[in-house]
């Protein structure tokens, strides 16, 4: 369904779960950031009417899923820790193009965007699956399930806004292509999402 071509290693989730704190943490801030990233959307092309239709209860949602996080970090004793730099973001945006059109500037982000959420929603699944914790597991499914969702809107408001939707299909197979070979130069580690 993704499209992802490497899944997440399976030595991950055990990872994950022994940097309980570090892990919920880095999820709060990934939700932060996706808000961020639907409002500087909204704020660069407010003339895209049904993009912005589309991202207004996203920005929500995701600041509602920042507040959920910070929810469990709480209940389980734990605390909110410092924002890291995140490298897999980071490497995704040096791969967007930045030259062409402001609208081929407009599907570069929508897809580094999509291509964001398909990673969380994979890595979700992965922990709702496979953690130990029974109250994260559902924690982390619906999780998925909202990503998943996001996914889908960010490509499909790719395809929307292209003046060649072959081309966004194209493009994403780049992208995909980059994310795997990214995956496996990046270090496994228990303590962030991507």
């Amino acid at each position: 369904m993704l499209g992802l071509k490497l899944p997440t290693d399976p030595r991950w989730v055990n990872l994950a779960e022994k940097s309980l704190e570090d892990i919920l943490t880095d999820h709060a801030y990934c939700e932060q950031k996706a808000t961020t990233s639907c409002i500087t959307l909204i704020q660069a092309y407010p003339e895209k009417e049904e993009m912005v239709k589309a991202l207004a209860p996203v920005v929500t949602e995701e600041w509602g899923h920042f507040r959920l996080v910070l929810g469990e970090l709480d209940k389980r004793g734990l605390k909110l820790g410092k924002q890291r730099k995140d490298e897999y973001v980071n490497e995704l945006m040096k791969f967007r193009k930045k030259d062409g059109s402001r609208e081929d500037r407009l599907i570069a982000h929508l897809l580094v965007c999509a291509l964001i959420e398909a990673r969380s929603c994979e890595r979700f699944r992965v922990l709702s699956l496979n953690i130990q914790d029974d109250d994260l597991k559902e924690f982390y499914h619906k999780f998925m399930v909202a990503e998943a969702a996001h996914y889908r809107m960010f490509l499909d408001l790719a395809k929307l806004y292209a003046a060649d939707p072959e081309q966004v299909k194209q493009r994403w197979q780049e992208y995909l292509d980059f994310e795997a070979d990214l995956m496996e130069r990046l270090e496994v580690r228990g303590d962030r999402v991507h």
